[in-house]
């Protein structure tokens, strides 16, 4: 091979699909979906339940057959609508949410169970007990272990025959929340170690945000947005998309000469047609409240805009920072703040509220 062939190889995605389509009793599932996994990176695919994560997964293990669009592992065709690689033959690792150990095999056991027989295997066994943490259960049974002991046995277990690519499906959703974040970083940093190309489906943004290089947002069948998870968040292509991420306030205005007046002043809506409803959206951590200290609420700026008044409904603390909602005086709508710390004002207390303005999005309604 050479030289310039041996880059165009490295450069090749680990895993790519190509326009796959799936349909169940008439309805489809999957619809055109795209997408390409490096060597030693995390792709989530995000979504809602039934929107056809673990079906495009299932698919791309083998245990599906996509209806149209084709699956290549390092550039070598392993499945379109004839040519088909069996699961075993598609060096394909699977993690899922039941850790399926063999509950009469040890540890050990478990762990050697996909490896041909020889001299190696007691050293690959050692060697991945070791770096998920669990050597000195070799000889245990998988009743004897806590849920997240299992979970690391069942990462082991995957990673054995060295699989070019890993398919996870909600592996951590039986873990408790203090347990699962420690388990999620253990497993990233041995999956990293390893170089295997990972496809993580899960349905918690959180997680995503956690855990992947890059995000595949799907929806209704198909992938909707795909990038980084900064831009992903921070650059949403609607308003759904916005709110599967987080909490959200919306403002309701009507574009005129490509502005939006609101209480808050007005915003940008280029390339919207005049009379077009349009929604403002905010996430509660970027609005920005001040008390009326001299009747005239605080100056304007041109970040934050025209303050408007509104009074406090309800205040809670919920934990790290307070949840502060507010009654706006303009149309009687609700918004919701978060303010860093303790921060709990008696409901009926007049403040102004202040928006972010290079934080918020504007959508055609």
């Amino acid at each position: 091979m050479s030289v310039r062939d041996k880059a165009r190889f490295m450069q090749a995605p680990r895993l790519e699909i190509k326009n796959i389509v799936k349909s169940f009793g008439g309805r489809q599932v999957v619809d055109d979906v795209s997408l390409q996994v490096m060597p030693g990176q995390v792709t989530c695919l995000l979504g809602p339940s039934g929107c056809g994560k673990s079906t495009t997964l299932r698919i791309i293990a083998g245990v599906e057959m996509q209806d149209t669009g084709t699956i290549h592992v390092d550039g070598q065709l392993v499945c379109d609508t004839i040519h088909r690689v069996p699961p075993e033959g598609r060096s394909i690792g699977l993690m899922f949410q039941d850790f399926a150990l063999f509950p009469h095999l040890s540890v050990g056991q478990n762990v050697a169970f996909g490896l041909r027989k020889g001299r190696d295997v007691g050293a690959r066994v050692q060697e991945l007990l070791n770096k998920v943490g669990m050597a000195r259960y070799i000889d245990d049974y998988p009743h004897q272990l806590s849920g997240g002991e299992q979970q690391r046995v069942a990462l082991a277990r995957a990673l054995a025959p060295r699989p070019r690519i890993m398919l996870m499906d909600e592996p951590f959703s039986g873990l408790d929340d203090r347990l699962r974040d420690d388990i999620r970083d253990e497993t990233l940093e041995v999956l990293k170690g390893e170089g295997t190309a990972v496809l993580l489906v899960t349905h918690e943004p959180g997680e995503a945000m956690r855990m992947a290089d890059e995000i595949a947002l799907m929806r209704d069948g198909k992938i909707v947005q795909q990038g980084a998870p900064y831009n992903i968040y921070n650059t949403p292509v609607d308003l759904k998309s916005a709110a599967f991420f987080s909490d959200i306030n919306v403002i309701r205005g009507e574009v005129k000469v490509a502005l939006t007046e609101t209480p808050f002043g007005q915003f940008l809506a280029p390339g919207v047609p005049d009379g077009t409803a349009v929604d403002i959206v905010i996430r509660p951590q970027h609005l920005k409240i001040d008390f009326d200290r001299d009747g005239r609420g605080p100056n304007p700026t041109a970040v934050d805009g025209t303050p408007a008044r509104c009074v406090v409904e309800r205040a809670r603390f919920v934990g790290a920072s307070s949840l502060v909602e507010f009654r706006m005086d303009h149309d009687g709508s609700v918004l919701k703040a978060t303010v860093p710390s303790v921060f709990l004002p008696k409901p009926g207390t007049p403040l102004w509220l202040m928006i972010r303005r290079d934080r918020c999005f504007v959508f055609p309604h």
